[in-house]
């Protein structure tokens, strides 16, 4: 365990970054979920609107260094495909 001051102070920034990066992960997740459950239920409309929301959390963690940007390209480039091919 930690033993000085800074080394406290670092064990509860990693835990508290640690919980915000998974919850930031699960929604990436979930989304895509939503967005391709859409595209197998044939709702386009639905579809292009959960992605929209999938893209700017991808986005987001992006920024926040939690994904590489190529992942990030990655995800949005399979979910957009994969809403194209069924269209």
């Amino acid at each position: 365990m930690a033993n000085s001051k800074s080394a406290l102070k670092r064990v509860r920034q990693n835990n508290t970054r640690n919980l915000r990066n998974t919850d930031m992960k699960s929604r990436v997740k979930t989304l895509r979920k939503k967005t391709l459950a859409a595209v197998e239920a044939g709702d386009k409309e639905a579809a292009s609107k959960t992605f929209k929301e999938f893209a700017s959390v991808v986005d987001k963690c992006t920024q926040k260094n939690i994904f590489h940007k190529n992942k990030a390209a990655n995800l949005k480039s399979k979910t957009s495909k994969a809403i194209s091919k069924s269209a």
